[in-house]
């Protein structure tokens, strides 16, 4: 049969409760509140983007009297696939173009994305570094607990084509579900290494050190954004992408360690 396509969603109270990680409870059930000016923008966001994007849900929430920003942040991959499957969402801020297209490719972007921000790998170490990690080859020692993040989702596809380049075979012990669950996990001293965004172990201090290495330049990952097609806050998720990309989202980003595209 031939017309047009249109998306089922399910309810955006029950579809919060289905997600992995969202900022609001899972008992409100309010929804939007039109008639008193207000709404629930909902932002789906790379993990890596949790410190950032919070306070500038914040920063709109403190401009939009009567809106609440409702994040559930995780891996890309994990968010396009929910997005492409009709999760409610306004707002889609990928870690990769990559992930990006997948929601692209099913027609659920509107317009074009853009890239906001860009950030790249640093090797996280417990405060007390137990490993002695100094370079990226000493991720490669026998009886060294590296952590990384999954392959198909964006930071684990930047760790794979820096080791890569930097010619380092690593044997992780596991794989995570996202960047902050690999943080996590050195955070608590369950692994001795792992390879995240550099943004995150700066949010992570004092109780994670980042060592940088050079070849980390090879395997930088953009971060593009975009209204999802048929958002229930259209407006206020074109509000929120336009602060984003603003100046105030710029030097949120910058001083959180990301660089300009």
């Amino acid at each position: 049969m031939g017309g047009t396509l249109v998306r089922k969603r399910v309810p955006a109270a029950v579809a919060a409760c289905l997600l992995p990680v969202a900022a609001a409870g899972c008992g409100d059930t309010g929804g939007s509140d039109a008639s008193g000016g207000g709404g629930t923008l909902t932002v789906f966001a790379a993990a890596s983007l949790t410190e950032t994007f919070t306070a500038l849900g914040k920063r709109f929430e403190a401009s939009h009297p009567g809106v609440k920003v409702r994040f559930n942040f995780g891996a890309s991959s994990t968010l396009a696939q929910q997005i492409t499957q009709g999760a409610p969402a306004d707002v889609f801020a990928a870690a990769s173009p990559a992930t990006m297209k997948t929601v692209a490719d099913a027609g659920d972007a509107a317009g074009t994305p853009r890239v906001f921000t860009r950030n790249r790998l640093v090797i996280a170490v417990p405060k007390d570094d137990p490993g002695r990690v100094g370079a990226v080859r000493d991720l490669a020692r026998p009886g060294l607990k590296v952590v990384l993040c999954a392959e198909q989702v964006p930071c684990g596809a930047a760790a794979t084509k820096a080791l890569d380049a930097a010619k380092v075979t690593v044997r992780p012990v596991s794989r995570e579900r996202d960047v902050k669950a690999v943080l996590t996990k050195v955070r608590l001293g369950e692994a001795d290494a792992g390879l995240v965004y550099r943004t995150d172990a700066r949010a992570a201090a004092p109780q994670v050190k980042g060592v940088e290495f050079p070849e980390s330049a090879r395997a930088v990952n953009d971060y593009p954004i975009a209204e999802v097609a048929g958002a229930p806050e259209a407006a206020l998720a074109g509000e929120f992408v336009a602060l984003v990309l603003g100046p105030q989202g710029k030097a949120a980003l910058t001083g959180a360690g990301f660089e300009s595209p």
